[in-house]
């Protein structure tokens, strides 16, 4: 078994080594929406029945209006983006492929779990673009886009700012959009996700999942989740405010703002080994990387826990 990859989360080990029980910290590590979509009470048969055509056409008709997907491209559920980029190599069946990065990187593990070269150049066949950018927010222009073989352009963090979406290129041969639901409406463990790309591409995924491949509950919530857009506007304001409060704080403590986005920031600072064990101390944890001693990435304190944060600084 090979090696986990670095990501954020591991509240447990923290609390293991610093001390405190889960409801102690204040975990700032991953970049998923400290105020989630509310889920109200869902349906028993949700529970209880394999998911049927209609719950499933609600959830894709939900995507489509709420993501603008042109007509020419299909929609595809699958139980969280990283299913979708698990089963992606398999799709492209290419020898190459550009990631550029530093980024996201169980893409770059699912190329190479796949026999790929991930260090190949621009002249690769297949590119990735995380687009913005895990860990520095960067954007990508459309000029990166399409005119390839496959070009897969991971969406996750892009819901915070729908005008730099690159979905209105999704129906383009070989150009797959991905789009992540837990991070936005801060429900990751509700396990969802979507590809957008052109059917024959789509078509190919499908039948790499399978039957069934997202649970009654997620279609439920996700479909509502997406048809709610009034809740998605007063969340993107809200984050903008937190995301300017916390940079105040940090730069306030002699950090400078790298980039990021609402949901996370990314932060440059003298020793981020050592800021990470300072705050740690308070009981919140943050994100290091092991390619960077000097990055140190928070997401946002949920509204009650800002005091926390601050106390820790």
């Amino acid at each position: 078994m090979s090696a986990p990859r670095d990501h954020g989360g591991g509240l447990d080990a923290a609390a293991a080594r610093w001390g405190g029980i889960r409801g102690d910290w204040l975990d700032l590590s991953t970049g998923i929406n400290p105020v989630p979509y509310p889920v109200a009470e869902i349906p028993t048969e949700a529970w209880t029945a394999l998911p049927d055509r209609t719950a499933q056409e609600r959830l894709i008709t939900a995507a489509r209006r709420f993501w603008y997907v042109p007509d020419g491209a299909a929609v595809v559920a699958a139980p969280g983006a990283s299913a979708l980029i698990a089963r992606l190599p398999a799709a492209a069946d290419a020898p190459r492929v550009h990631i550029p990065g530093p980024t996201y990187n169980e893409h770059a593990a699912a190329f190479r779990a796949a026999g790929a070269d991930v260090e190949a150049g621009e002249d690769a066949p297949v590119h990735v673009y995380v687009h913005p950018n895990n860990p520095d927010g960067r954007l990508w222009e459309g000029a990166h886009i399409g005119g390839r073989p496959l070009t897969v352009i991971d969406e996750s963090f892009c819901d915070v700012t729908p005008g730099e979406s690159h979905v209105a290129r999704a129906a383009e041969p070989g150009v797959v959009v991905l789009k992540s639901f837990g991070k936005f409406w801060g429900l990751a463990g509700l396990r969802l996700g979507f590809a957008i790309a052109a059917p024959e591409t789509a078509e190919r995924l499908v039948e790499m999942l399978g039957p069934w491949p997202v649970s009654g509950p997620a279609l439920e919530i996700g479909a509502r989740a997406l048809e709610d857009e009034g809740w998605a506007r007063t969340r993107r304001a809200r984050l903008c405010e937190d995301a300017a409060r916390l940079d105040a704080l940090l730069t306030g403590c002699g950090a400078r703002t790298v980039g990021g986005t609402t949901l996370f920031r990314l932060y440059d600072v003298d020793d981020a080994a050592a800021w990470q064990e300072r705050l740690a101390q308070g009981r919140v944890w943050t994100r290091v990387f092991p390619y960077s001693r000097h990055w140190l990435r928070l997401g946002l304190p949920h509204p009650d826990r800002w005091e926390q944060l601050e106390a820790a600084l």
